[in-house]
């Protein structure tokens, strides 16, 4: 598909819809939160919960969000071995600050996502729907995203050692602030727009793909 002068088109993100007053809540299963502060510690589970205009923090081993639905959520300063957003619906989620370990967003559907100034261990997308993403700031040592579906996605000054981008299906991703050591996969960045000096770094993993030998 042909790209317009325009392209990449700029992901359109947006500040989660916070209330001025939260409610303290506890988390559980299935739980249906509006306008709570969560404080989390140990493990939290929130598996299929439905949070809508919430704030969270977390210093914790595992949240479990599996299939959740998330509209308006914040998370700020958070420490966290594993967040699991497996099969999770969400629309306008910012996580700023902190560290998490594994950040688990496989077989989502994204709508605004914010990542800023978060060091990650982990973080996949494997199979997720991407529509506006922000990612900014952050240091990852390894970004899974096989089979992904990514629309209007910017990194912004993030960093990551391994990426891995096999059967991604990409329109408008701009990864030119993105600095990574590694592309597992030159042929699956269809899509995405690099700058020359990344083209040149790729220049060897995009001959291995069509098979060609380089030698002086």
């Amino acid at each position: 598909m042909a790209r317009s002068p325009e392209s990449p088109v700029p992901p359109r993100v947006t500040r989660p819809d916070l209330p001025d007053t939260l409610a303290a809540a506890v988390p559980s299963r299935r739980a249906d939160l509006l306008a709570a502060r969560l404080v989390l510690d140990g493990e939290a589970d929130l598996a299929y919960a439905s949070l809508e205009q919430c704030v969270i923090t977390a210093d914790a081993g595992t949240v479990d969000l599996t299939g959740a639905t998330l509209l308006d959520v914040a998370m700020t300063d958070v420490r966290l071995a594993s967040l699991v957003l497996r099969g999770a619906s969400i629309r306008r989620l910012r996580i700023s600050g902190g560290r998490i370990g594994t950040l688990d967003l496989s077989g989502s559907r994204i709508a605004e996502l914010d990542l800023r100034d978060v060091r990650i261990d982990y973080l996949t997308l494997s199979g997720a729907r991407v529509d506006d993403a922000e990612v900014t700031g952050c240091s990852i040592r390894t970004l899974d995203m096989p089979q992904a579906e990514l629309t209007r996605v910017r990194f912004t000054s993030a960093t990551a050692d391994e990426v891995d981008p096999r059967g991604m299906r990409a329109a408008d991703v701009d990864l030119r602030g993105l600095d990574a050591l590694a592309f597992l996969d030159a042929n699956s960045l269809r899509g995405t727009t690099l700058t020359p000096f990344q083209v040149q770094q790729l220049a060897p993993t995009i001959a291995a793909g069509l098979g060609i030998l380089i030698k002086d």
